[in-house]
């Protein structure tokens, strides 16, 4: 049983985007198991059903799906974030997606089966998947909304608001493949500011 004083950043972004109580907290802590990975680890593979999500205490991730050869990053989560397979959790489908460490991860893991029979049998913790879903669709499609009528410099500096930690600690590349630029013209725009 993991101790709600080892995931702080974990339980803090859970409590501030729904407070679930501490009966809720300790269910799901009752469930996690500590992971580490390190740097380049893929959490989450195409093809495959790993079986798990992961919350994240220390380190940052990337989601991105290969296509044609190229790396496309969807999206990025760190400390207090959870990753999984939606493909997986949401559709019983293999990924369809990879989930990598860009930098050594201290997580914990929870069984997908053991999440959703949380979201099952407790309230708060279904009501919280809602609002981080909901959270989520919000971002994505700001961000695709984003893409399609902001000229670069405009979306990195809606990007770089929204996600000033992944400015200073992702990979230039990963940043201009999220938000569909070239590395060498987010470069120059990064350069001008």
């Amino acid at each position: 049983m993991t101790d709600l004083a080892q995931i702080p950043n974990i339980v803090n972004t859970i409590i501030r985007c729904y407070d679930i109580g501490p009966e809720s907290l300790q269910k799901l802590a009752a469930k996690l198991t500590r992971v580490e990975f390190a740097k380049r680890h893929m959490l989450v593979r195409e093809g495959v059903c790993e079986g798990q999500a992961y919350f994240i205490e220390k380190g940052m991730l990337r989601c991105f799906w290969l296509v044609d050869g190229n790396e496309i990053t969807t999206s990025f989560a760190s400390e207090g974030g959870m990753v999984f397979s939606m493909d997986e959790l949401y559709y019983g489908r293999r990924s369809e997606e990879y989930v990598q460490a860009i930098e050594p991860i201290v997580a914990y893991a929870i069984p997908l089966t053991e999440l959703v029979g949380l979201f099952e049998s407790d309230l708060r913790l279904a009501n919280w998947a809602r609002v981080i879903h909901q959270n989520e669709y919000r971002r994505l499609h700001r961000s695709h909304k984003e893409r399609l009528t902001l000229p670069a410099r405009e979306r990195y500096e809606a990007f770089a608001s929204q996600f000033p930690d992944v400015c200073r600690r992702a990979r230039l590349t990963d940043i201009a493949s999220y938000l569909g630029v070239s590395t060498s013209t987010l470069s120059r725009i990064r350069r001008r500011k």
